[in-house]
């Protein structure tokens, strides 16, 4: 029984396949619907999925995947009353140190890349000429960690920021000041007191400088970047030699081989205790922000001995930034989608309802000599859904490589999906199912007499 009903079928598939070949040019134009709608489809969201990662990757630079820790420095180094008459002292912390960078590197999982910095402002000075600019003590990771380019020579090694050698990459302000006839690679600047090799040069920012510059927003165009342990070792190294900060505090400097130190005996005095001005950890993930601030308040909590001297922060704007991009790139690319295959289908049953009116003689023989209504139906949808899947093919393939060449003469970056392809083509096949039953179902409803007569 099942076979007869295959056979029978199947020969409504091999009379619906013989009236495609016998029509080519109304074929090929109902399918010219699916096949510009597939590869709308396929090629518009593939610049879509591209120019959604390029935003995203920018949002990503900026910092949304940033957590930042900074140190509470109005925290005074004070003693308690407890009531009793006796004064007890706040628990010792050793501040916002590199230790505590280190240990975050090896131990918090999914860190991307850290930085620890300290930063001091002074002046560069280099054939007696003097400029006012920021130094800058990172990792190797900061470059990376901000998307700072460089325009020429190369950011220093893990060796170089391992040993404290004094060198620097300069930005871009900086080697115009004091090179602007020579080559900076190689030279020396120096500040305070200690010569730095000029290593490489940033990029200039492509920002409106000026404007920037004038609100007090560092760009990085004026600013010296040194290795983290090189600040340390020869510029600024702050640290407390007490056990109680509300007594004798040393603050240890570093410049050219001299030791200069502060004491604090005053109980009233704040003291910036903190090795580090602050800690930028990147994430591989944004997802893991959430659980990572949590280990790390927990971590620093028990590293500072329960002293809470530090600020987690994590970009709350960004983030939500972030998620509404992407929602609204979803919205786009399902409307787009949407769109090109509804007209498609539109175009396959406004041509199938033609196709109907044309062949009316011909469904009303088929009736007459013994085709029953399901066998009209099967062979009109037959005709539409081998349209449609034909018209799917072709159209992927023509949206690969419009997506391709789109990349290739517009330097605009495409992503394809195996999903856009599977969707598009999986509902070019579905519009030759849904749009193609209504007309071959009209055509099965036809009176075998009227047909006949109709001219």
């Amino acid at each position: 029984m099942f076979e007869k009903y295959t056979a029978r079928y199947w020969h409504d598939v091999v009379i619906a396949l013989e009236a495609i070949m016998s029509n080519k040019m109304k074929s090929t134009l109902t399918a010219l619907g699916i096949i510009f709608g597939v590869a709308a489809v396929i090629s518009m969201l593939a610049i879509g999925n591209g120019a959604q990662q390029e935003i995203l990757d920018q949002i990503k630079m900026v910092g949304v995947n940033n957590i930042v820790i900074i140190p509470i420095t109005n925290q005074e180094a004070e003693e308690d009353d407890s009531g009793s008459g006796e004064k007890q002292t706040k628990k010792y912390s050793p501040g916002l140190t590199l230790a505590d960078a280190e240990a975050i590197k090896s131990v918090v999982p999914g860190v991307e890349s850290i930085s620890p910095e300290v930063t001091v402002t002074s002046f560069v000075q280099q054939n007696g000429i003097r400029y006012s600019a920021k130094i800058q003590g990172v990792a190797v990771d900061f470059f990376d960690l901000y998307n700072l380019p460089l325009e020429k020579g190369s950011y220093f090694n893990d060796y170089q920021a391992e040993h404290g050698v004094p060198i620097c990459v300069i930005g871009s302000n900086i080697a115009s000041k004091f090179f602007n006839q020579t080559d900076p690679i190689g030279e020396y600047i120096k500040f305070g007191t200690i010569w730095l090799q000029v290593i490489g040069v940033l990029k200039k920012t492509d920002i409106t400088v000026s404007s920037f510059d004038n609100a007090g927003v560092n760009v990085y165009n004026d600013n010296v970047f040194i290795p983290i342990k090189t600040m340390l070792m020869r510029y600024q190294n702050r640290a407390v030699s007490a056990t109680k900060r509300g007594q004798s505090a040393t603050m240890v400097f570093f410049g050219g081989g001299r030791i200069t130190s502060s004491t604090s005996t005053s109980s009233s005095t704040q003291t910036n205790y903190n090795q580090l001005d602050r800690i930028i950890i990147q994430m591989k993930d944004t997802e893991l922000l959430e659980t990572t601030t949590e280990l790390l308040s927990r971590m620093m909590l028990r590293r500072h001995q329960g002293v809470q001297d530090y600020e987690i922060t994590v970009p709350e704007l960004l983030l939500k930034q972030q998620q509404r991009t992407k929602d609204v790139f979803n919205i786009v690319l399902g409307a787009i989608a949407g769109i090109s295959l509804l007209v498609g289908g539109i175009g396959i049953m406004n041509i199938m309802y033609a196709s109907v009116m044309q062949r009316i003689k011909e469904i009303g023989t088929r009736l007459a000599i013994g085709a029953k209504k399901s066998d009209i139906i099967a062979q009109f949808l037959s005709e539409a859904i081998l349209i449609s899947v034909a018209g799917g093919i072709i159209g992927v393939i023509l949206g690969v490589a419009l997506s391709l060449l789109i990349t290739y003469f517009f330097d605009i970056k495409t992503i394809i999906s195996f999903i856009s392809i599977l969707l598009s083509f999986g509902v070019s096949a579905a519009v030759g199912v849904i749009f193609g039953y209504s007309p071959a179902k009209g055509a099965a409803e036809k009176d075998p007499i009227e047909s006949l007569r109709y001219e």
